[in-house]
């Protein structure tokens, strides 16, 4: 399907630029944008200036010198891995033998 997809992209859309992680952005007849990403499909792998056009907001197609000194280096989404963020004294990063689950079979009586 893949080599499908990539006849019409070819065939039928003009290649506007590329972005420092291989991705590659297009614009059909119609005036629609997409992205062909460089390995995984991975949308937080846009960059800023990329993202501005991709969604509309800019018409201007953006080059690749616009990196600031301030920017960070891309990281992927680390939720669920080893490496996730886990605050000092979060409930996660506690050891789960400190929770007990409740049971209502051994909930004690409050009746009076």
């Amino acid at each position: 399907m893949k080599v499908i997809n990539d006849f019409f992209i070819k065939l039928l859309c003009k290649e506007v630029g590329n972005d420092e992680f291989g991705n590659k952005y297009y614009l059909n007849k119609k005036g629609k944008r997409f992205i062909i990403y460089n390995g995984i499909a991975e949308p937080t792998k846009i960059p800023a200036h990329w993202h501005g056009w991709i969604h509309y907001t800019t018409n201007s197609v953006p080059n690749n010198t616009n990196k600031h000194s301030w920017q960070k280096i891309h990281l992927p989404n680390l939720t669920a891995t080893q490496n996730k963020y886990s605050p000092k004294n979060s409930i996660s990063s506690k050891s789960n033998s400190q929770y007990e689950a409740w049971n209502p079979e051994n909930k004690a009586s409050n009746k009076s």
